[in-house]
């Protein structure tokens, strides 16, 4: 079992993010779909229901930087 990912876990999230979708441009992803796709991860284990647009900006900001 994957450890416990939280909203403001932004790296460990951005890291998974480029795994599983790797031809996706984080900047175009909307916040809701990116929401969708971060509560959909393994081990995921913070309110699936929250839209934390600073947690969701955070993490957008860190998948851009490891796919530079």
């Amino acid at each position: 079992m994957a450890d416990p990912i939280y909203w403001d876990d932004a790296y460990p999230i951005a890291l998974l993010l480029r795994a599983l979708h790797p031809d996706a441009d984080p900047l175009a992803v909307p916040y809701e779909a990116l929401r969708d796709w971060v509560v959909r991860l393994d081990g995921f284990s913070d309110d699936p229901k929250a839209l934390p647009i600073d947690c969701l900006e955070q993490i957008q900001a860190e998948w851009v930087e490891v796919i530079n």
